[in-house]
């Protein structure tokens, strides 16, 4: 059966004036796809390549809303017990929805996914909003049918972005690093050594931090190959010795610093800070945001003062990663 025989059969059994929603089955990869790719706040991270590269971590719970026959909302999920999650392999994801989306279809999807959880007898529903910069039009119909539903703000990261067709003056410290790089001679490229940039990340995160990276090395060189247009690595060499390397999360709107580290020797030769300089005034310099990501832990109780300040050194300004607790179970008929 194809795809889209597939996605007929399903929905023959559907209201066609009202919402259904199904739960995301391998049939219907085609048509998820494809509506992430025409929607207005979807990106690279939301198809079913990247989502299921960790389906060994996650119980894929994903939905897809349908109305007369079409898709008009998409739900990254996950379930673990008796929580529905936007999807834990993401940094954020909530409705992905059409440029036809309105406020009331909306009312009418998240009626819909609370009766479908009230069948489910799921406790808990944690919702991560696509964060504004990521969407093509605006898109927040979500937050206000959240607001509708009393959900409880649970938490609230804050993420550092450049507006680039503003940006602000560096940090007087900042210039002089990214001098200092300069006059080392130092040469910045995209590069396709992830695996000496991971071994830079990994001894980073574990003396520094005391951590271990979200990725493998052989998951994000999957990831890179997959999505080649979107995951990129950008590098620091003095001759041929990678000093430093910033992996970005390229997408319509924003280029996203996944992940950056800097080598010891780096560090004292502004390494790292050349690169984030040819990625703001260079390279994509056409681009409306650069983001640098979050600084905070313990959803957003604990900022790392001295991480956002290396990032708002750069110009860098806040912006928030929001995620709400909703009670399906709580919530009366409407």
């Amino acid at each position: 059966m194809d795809s889209d025989h597939a996605l007929f059969s399903n929905m023959l059994h559907l209201n066609n004036n009202s919402v259904s929603v199904v739960k995301y089955s391998a049939e219907l990869k085609d048509q998820w796809d494809d509506f992430v790719f025409n929607s207005k706040n979807g990106i690279f991270l939301f198809y079913r390549d990247y989502l299921e590269y960790h389906s060994d971590r996650f119980l894929d719970h994903s939905l897809v809303f349908i109305k007369n026959k079409k898709i008009v909302g998409l739900l990254p999920a996950n379930m673990k017990k008796n929580t529905l999650y936007s999807h834990e392999g993401l940094t954020f994801g909530g409705i992905i929805s059409g440029f036809n989306m309105k406020t009331l279809l909306m009312l009418e999807i998240f009626d819909k996914l609370i009766q479908y959880c009230q069948s489910m007898e799921i406790m808990e529903i944690e919702y991560k909003a696509i964060p504004s910069i990521y969407h093509s039009v605006p898109a927040e119909e979500d937050l206000y049918a959240l607001f509708r539903l009393n959900a409880k703000l649970i938490g609230r990261n804050v993420s550092s972005t450049i507006f680039l067709p503003k940006k602000t003056i560096y940090d007087h410290d900042k210039k002089n690093s990214i001098e200092k790089g300069k006059k080392n001679n130092l040469v910045v490229k995209r590069s396709d050594d992830l695996n000496q940039f991971m071994e830079i990340a990994r001894e980073v995160v574990k003396t520094r931090h005391g951590v271990k990276l979200a990725h493998k090395t052989e998951e994000i060189e999957s990831l890179a190959k997959r999505f080649p247009d979107n995951i990129k690595l950008f590098a620091s060499y003095r001759e041929e010795v990678m000093l430093a390397g910033v992996v970005v999360y390229e997408s319509a709107n924003v280029a996203h610093a996944q992940y950056a580290a800097n080598s010891k020797e780096g560090r004292t030769i502004g390494a790292e800070d050349i690169i984030f300089d040819y990625l703001i005034n260079d390279y994509y310099k056409e681009k409306k945001y650069f983001d640098f990501g979050i600084s905070t832990e313990k959803l957003g109780q604990e900022l790392n003062a001295g991480l956002i300040g290396y990032k708002e050194d750069f110009g860098a300004r806040a912006i928030m990663h929001d995620l709400y607790k909703i009670s399906p179970l709580t919530i009366g008929a409407r």
